[in-house]
Protein backbone atom coordinates (compact mmCIF):
# COMPACT_ATOMS: atom_id res chain seq x y z
CA UNK A 1 0.00 0.00 0.00
CA UNK A 2 1.24 3.47 -0.84
CA UNK A 3 2.02 5.81 2.02
CA UNK A 4 -0.09 8.85 2.68
CA UNK A 5 0.63 11.72 0.27
CA UNK A 6 3.64 13.72 1.43
CA UNK A 7 1.59 16.88 1.94
CA UNK A 8 -0.88 14.96 4.12
CA UNK A 9 1.86 13.54 6.33
CA UNK A 10 3.48 16.97 6.58
CA UNK A 11 0.16 18.58 7.50
CA UNK A 12 -0.54 15.98 10.19
CA UNK A 13 2.95 16.39 11.62
CA UNK A 14 2.73 20.18 11.54
CA UNK A 15 -0.61 20.23 13.35
CA UNK A 16 0.07 17.46 15.89
CA UNK A 17 0.51 18.32 19.58
CA UNK A 18 4.02 19.27 20.61
CA UNK A 19 6.01 17.02 22.90
CA UNK A 20 6.51 17.96 26.50
CA UNK A 21 10.14 18.24 27.57
CA UNK A 22 10.08 14.70 28.97
CA UNK A 23 8.35 13.32 25.88
CA UNK A 24 11.05 14.93 23.78
CA UNK A 25 13.64 12.97 25.76
CA UNK A 26 11.55 9.83 25.39
CA UNK A 27 11.46 10.31 21.62
CA UNK A 28 15.23 10.84 21.57
CA UNK A 29 15.67 7.63 23.59
CA UNK A 30 13.50 5.76 21.08
CA UNK A 31 15.50 7.09 18.15
CA UNK A 32 18.82 6.23 19.80
CA UNK A 33 17.72 2.66 20.49
CA UNK A 34 15.71 2.14 17.27
CA UNK A 35 12.62 1.57 19.42
CA UNK A 36 9.25 2.09 17.67
CA UNK A 37 6.88 4.55 19.34
CA UNK A 38 3.41 5.68 18.38
CA UNK A 39 4.55 9.26 17.67
CA UNK A 40 2.84 12.60 18.35
CA UNK A 41 0.21 12.39 15.60
CA UNK A 42 -1.27 9.14 16.93
CA UNK A 43 -0.32 10.22 20.45
CA UNK A 44 -2.61 13.20 20.06
CA UNK A 45 -5.46 10.80 19.30
CA UNK A 46 -4.70 8.83 22.48
CA UNK A 47 -4.76 12.06 24.45
CA UNK A 48 -8.10 12.98 22.93
CA UNK A 49 -9.63 9.57 23.64
CA UNK A 50 -8.60 9.77 27.29
CA UNK A 51 -10.22 13.19 27.47
CA UNK A 52 -13.43 12.17 25.69
CA UNK A 53 -13.93 9.09 27.87
CA UNK A 54 -13.00 10.97 31.05
CA UNK A 55 -10.69 8.02 31.60
CA UNK A 56 -10.04 6.84 35.10
CA UNK A 57 -8.12 3.66 34.25
CA UNK A 58 -6.21 2.75 31.12
CA UNK A 59 -4.67 -0.65 30.39
CA UNK A 60 -1.90 -1.16 27.85
CA UNK A 61 -0.93 -4.48 26.26
CA UNK A 62 2.69 -3.63 25.52
CA UNK A 63 4.07 -0.35 26.82
CA UNK A 64 7.82 -0.24 26.26
CA UNK A 65 9.13 2.65 28.31
CA UNK A 66 5.78 4.40 28.63
CA UNK A 67 5.64 6.78 25.66
CA UNK A 68 2.02 5.94 24.82
CA UNK A 69 1.09 6.14 28.50
CA UNK A 70 2.43 9.68 28.61
CA UNK A 71 -0.20 10.72 26.05
CA UNK A 72 -3.03 9.13 28.03
CA UNK A 73 -1.81 11.03 31.08
CA UNK A 74 -1.83 14.27 29.11
CA UNK A 75 -5.46 13.52 28.31
CA UNK A 76 -6.28 13.44 32.00
CA UNK A 77 -6.30 9.68 32.63
CA UNK A 78 -6.20 9.06 36.36
CA UNK A 79 -4.05 5.94 36.11
CA UNK A 80 -2.34 3.91 33.39
CA UNK A 81 -1.34 0.28 33.84
CA UNK A 82 1.67 -0.46 31.63
CA UNK A 83 2.87 -3.95 30.75
CA UNK A 84 6.39 -4.73 29.59
CA UNK A 85 8.27 -8.05 29.56
CA UNK A 86 11.70 -6.35 29.72
CA UNK A 87 12.40 -5.24 33.30
CA UNK A 88 15.10 -2.77 32.21
CA UNK A 89 12.73 -1.15 29.73
CA UNK A 90 10.06 -0.85 32.40
CA UNK A 91 12.52 0.77 34.80
CA UNK A 92 13.49 3.25 32.09
CA UNK A 93 9.80 4.09 31.76
CA UNK A 94 9.39 4.45 35.50
CA UNK A 95 12.32 6.86 35.55
CA UNK A 96 10.77 8.96 32.78
CA UNK A 97 7.52 9.08 34.76
CA UNK A 98 9.36 10.17 37.91
CA UNK A 99 11.08 12.86 35.88
CA UNK A 100 7.69 14.05 34.62
CA UNK A 101 6.20 14.01 38.13
CA UNK A 102 3.69 11.34 37.10
CA UNK A 103 5.02 8.29 38.95
CA UNK A 104 1.91 8.01 41.13
CA UNK A 105 -0.34 7.79 38.07
CA UNK A 106 1.44 4.89 36.32
CA UNK A 107 2.02 1.27 37.27
CA UNK A 108 4.62 -0.72 35.35
CA UNK A 109 3.94 -4.45 35.44
CA UNK A 110 6.83 -6.61 34.26
CA UNK A 111 5.83 -9.81 32.52
CA UNK A 112 3.38 -11.16 29.97
CA UNK A 113 0.55 -8.69 29.37
CA UNK A 114 -1.92 -11.54 28.86
CA UNK A 115 -1.14 -12.80 32.36
CA UNK A 116 -1.10 -9.32 33.87
CA UNK A 117 -4.57 -8.41 32.65
CA UNK A 118 -5.92 -11.41 34.51
CA UNK A 119 -4.74 -9.89 37.78
CA UNK A 120 -6.90 -6.78 37.30
CA UNK A 121 -10.66 -6.58 37.60
CA UNK A 122 -11.13 -3.33 35.71
CA UNK A 123 -13.15 -1.47 34.71
CA UNK A 124 -10.98 0.11 32.03
CA UNK A 125 -12.07 3.17 30.10
CA UNK A 126 -9.40 2.94 27.41
CA UNK A 127 -7.28 -0.02 26.31
CA UNK A 128 -4.27 0.05 24.00
CA UNK A 129 -3.26 -3.17 22.26
CA UNK A 130 0.30 -2.88 21.03
CA UNK A 131 2.11 -6.15 21.75
CA UNK A 132 2.63 -9.25 19.57
CA UNK A 133 0.27 -8.94 16.63
CA UNK A 134 -0.77 -12.60 16.62
CA UNK A 135 -2.14 -12.07 20.15
CA UNK A 136 -4.28 -9.01 19.43
CA UNK A 137 -7.56 -10.93 19.18
CA UNK A 138 -6.78 -12.85 22.36
CA UNK A 139 -6.05 -9.57 24.14
CA UNK A 140 -9.41 -8.15 23.13
CA UNK A 141 -11.26 -11.23 24.33
CA UNK A 142 -9.36 -11.16 27.64
CA UNK A 143 -10.07 -7.51 28.38
CA UNK A 144 -13.58 -7.22 26.95
CA UNK A 145 -15.39 -8.31 30.16
CA UNK A 146 -13.40 -5.65 32.03
CA UNK A 147 -14.36 -2.69 29.88
CA UNK A 148 -16.34 0.19 31.34
CA UNK A 149 -19.52 1.31 29.56
CA UNK A 150 -18.52 3.39 26.56
CA UNK A 151 -14.92 2.22 26.71
CA UNK A 152 -12.59 2.55 23.75
CA UNK A 153 -10.07 -0.03 22.54
CA UNK A 154 -7.19 1.09 20.34
CA UNK A 155 -4.98 -1.28 18.35
CA UNK A 156 -1.70 -0.04 16.88
CA UNK A 157 0.25 -1.16 13.79
CA UNK A 158 -2.71 -2.14 11.64
CA UNK A 159 -1.22 -0.49 8.55
CA UNK A 160 2.54 -0.45 9.12
CA UNK A 161 5.05 -2.30 11.26
CA UNK A 162 5.93 -6.01 11.34
CA UNK A 163 3.22 -6.85 8.80
CA UNK A 164 2.91 -7.15 5.03
CA UNK A 165 0.54 -4.36 4.08
CA UNK A 166 0.21 -5.47 0.47
CA UNK A 167 -1.03 -8.88 1.62
CA UNK A 168 -3.34 -7.27 4.16
CA UNK A 169 -4.80 -4.92 1.55
CA UNK A 170 -5.36 -7.78 -0.90
CA UNK A 171 -7.15 -9.71 1.85
CA UNK A 172 -9.57 -6.92 2.75
CA UNK A 173 -9.97 -5.28 -0.65
CA UNK A 174 -9.97 -8.30 -2.96
CA UNK A 175 -10.75 -11.25 -0.71
CA UNK A 176 -7.39 -12.87 -1.40
CA UNK A 177 -6.31 -15.43 1.18
CA UNK A 178 -3.35 -14.47 3.32
CA UNK A 179 -0.21 -16.52 2.68
CA UNK A 180 0.65 -19.04 5.41
CA UNK A 181 3.47 -18.48 7.84
CA UNK A 182 3.13 -14.74 8.50
CA UNK A 183 1.58 -14.82 11.97
CA UNK A 184 1.88 -11.08 12.49
CA UNK A 185 -0.05 -10.10 9.35
CA UNK A 186 -2.61 -12.82 9.99
CA UNK A 187 -2.96 -11.57 13.57
CA UNK A 188 -3.82 -8.07 12.41
CA UNK A 189 -6.31 -9.43 9.88
CA UNK A 190 -7.91 -11.61 12.54
CA UNK A 191 -8.21 -8.67 14.91
CA UNK A 192 -9.68 -6.27 12.36
CA UNK A 193 -12.15 -8.94 11.24
CA UNK A 194 -13.13 -9.53 14.86
CA UNK A 195 -13.86 -5.93 15.82
CA UNK A 196 -15.57 -5.12 12.51
CA UNK A 197 -17.90 -8.10 12.85
CA UNK A 198 -18.68 -7.57 16.53
CA UNK A 199 -22.04 -6.02 17.37
CA UNK A 200 -20.47 -4.81 20.60
CA UNK A 201 -18.13 -2.34 18.93
CA UNK A 202 -18.19 0.44 16.39
CA UNK A 203 -14.79 0.57 14.70
CA UNK A 204 -12.90 2.90 12.42
CA UNK A 205 -9.34 2.73 11.13
CA UNK A 206 -7.36 5.96 11.36
CA UNK A 207 -4.30 6.37 9.11
CA UNK A 208 -2.18 8.07 11.77
CA UNK A 209 1.19 6.83 12.96
CA UNK A 210 1.41 3.17 11.96
CA UNK A 211 -2.37 2.98 11.56
CA UNK A 212 -4.72 2.45 14.49
CA UNK A 213 -8.16 0.96 14.90
CA UNK A 214 -10.44 2.78 17.33
CA UNK A 215 -13.28 0.60 18.62
CA UNK A 216 -15.96 2.06 20.86
CA UNK A 217 -18.01 -0.27 23.07
CA UNK A 218 -21.73 0.17 22.38
CA UNK A 219 -24.89 -1.10 24.04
Amino acid sequence: MDALPDHTERFLAATSPEHTAVQERMAAHAAAHDFPIIGPVAGGVLRLLARLTDAERVFEFGSGFGYSASWFLRGGADHVICTEFDAEEAETGAEFMREAGEADRVTFEVGDAMETVGAYDGPFDVVLIDHQKHRYADALEAVKPKLAPGAVVVADNVMHGPIDMSDLLAYFDEGVDLPPGDSETRGIAEYVDLVRASEDFETSVLPVGSGITVSALVG
